[in-house]
């Protein structure tokens, strides 16, 4: 494919990134692409990002340099660009970058000559009762130690307002989108209610809508299922609640998922993919559905998620299981498939062909 500007977004605490960024400058420079440095707090403050995109040139390609975090933030750009977004992994227990950062010219190199594949991924978005904003203290309070928090989220315009539907917000979540108590000592009382309709009043530390993408982060953490990041879901699961009910619920593509903070509830915050983006008061509400965009990332080949699972996550196996046998095998097959099998969706066997490296 042509690609007209990349637009770079580097984990500045790691002299590693910056050598990667060097080369990707370098090979625009070759290849006569515009390139340009996006959302790196160089004024001291974050914008939205529209206006980091725009400030960017449009870029059409957005290269991560980092590990998740770095990635979370190229493709909450790429969303509103609808710009392809590649990373190059430069993390410790990332799920989400893709490429070695010593294979980075090559990978630019497959995206200009179109030896990629480009993978669809589910975003989330919301609408709320009110504008989200962080009160000023609290930003000050948040701030320590850590970069310039985001803007409030724009409310989108094409979109209707309504009393029981509230305001559309500009944002999209690759992750999740986390509502979480501000007082240390005190849980927050939420009703949650999916597809309409009241599943259960919580009282817990935080509730979580993740995507397939996000449910090996925090959702995992709290206890939640693994899930495939081809599919289409959305993944419910309560932190630390107070009742006998405390499983994850994983609900169609097309079931919103609201949370309402009740009436004799403290404040909740909002964070969307990481960052905090507003504080909500008791009587307030999100609804959090399917966003109608989708993230495009690329990828060199087809990705071996289990694979990455086993090994990010230090899997190992019971030893009862071994003791009734030799160990099963990392693949099962080594032949070709059959033709009824063609469709099926399977990672690159041993004697495939290598990838980046």
């Amino acid at each position: 494919m042509t690609v007209n500007r990349v637009g770079l977004v580097v984990h500045g605490g790691r002299a590693e990134a910056a050598t990667a960024a060097r080369a990707v400058r370098a090979w625009c420079a070759e290849h006569a692409v515009g390139c340009a440095d996006i959302d790196v707090w160089q004024e001291g403050a974050r914008h939205n990002a529209r206006e980091e995109v725009d400030s960017a040139g449009d870029p059409d390609l957005i290269v991560t340099l980092g590990g998740d975090g770095t990635f979370l933030r190229g493709a909450r750009l790429a969303a509103e660009n609808d710009a392809l977004v590649l990373g190059v992994d430069l993390g410790r227990v990332g799920f989400l970058t893709e490429v070695p950062a010593t294979a980075v010219r090559d990978a630019l190199d497959a995206v200009r000559e179109e030896r990629i594949d480009v993978e669809s991924r589910m975003l989330l978005t919301l609408r709320a009762s009110c504008r989200l904003e962080v009160p000023a203290q609290m930003e000050a309070l948040l701030r320590y130690g850590r970069g310039p928090l985001l803007p409030p989220p724009r409310v989108r315009g094409e979109c209707e307002v309504g009393n029981d539907w509230g305001v559309a917000l500009n944002v999209t979540a690759l992750n999740d989108v986390v509502l979480e108590k501000l007082a240390r000592d005190r849980q927050v009382s939420v009703g949650v209610y999916l597809a309409g309709r009241l599943l259960a009043s919580y009282s817990a530390d935080a509730l979580l809508v993740a995507t397939p993408t996000g449910s090996t982060a925090y959702s995992f953490a709290a206890g939640g299922p693994v899930v495939s990041p081809r599919a289409d879901a959305l993944v419910f699961t309560p932190v630390a609640p107070h009742m006998v009910f405390n499983r994850s619920v994983v609900a169609a593509p097309d079931e919103p998922i609201a949370l309402r903070v009740l009436e004799r509830s403290g404040q909740a915050a909002v964070s969307i993919d990481g960052q905090l983006r507003g504080v909500l008061s008791p009587g307030d509400w999100i609804g959090v559905y399917a966003a109608p965009r989708r993230l495009k990332a690329v990828r060199l080949g087809p990705m071996d998620f289990y694979g990455r699972l086993r090994q990010r996550m230090n899997l190992t196996d019971a030893p009862a299981a071994l003791a009734d046998g030799e160990a099963a095998p990392l693949w099962p097959v080594t032949t070709p498939r059959p033709g009824d099998l063609a469709h099926l969706a399977l990672p690159p066997g041993p004697g495939d062909a290598p990838r980046l490296s």
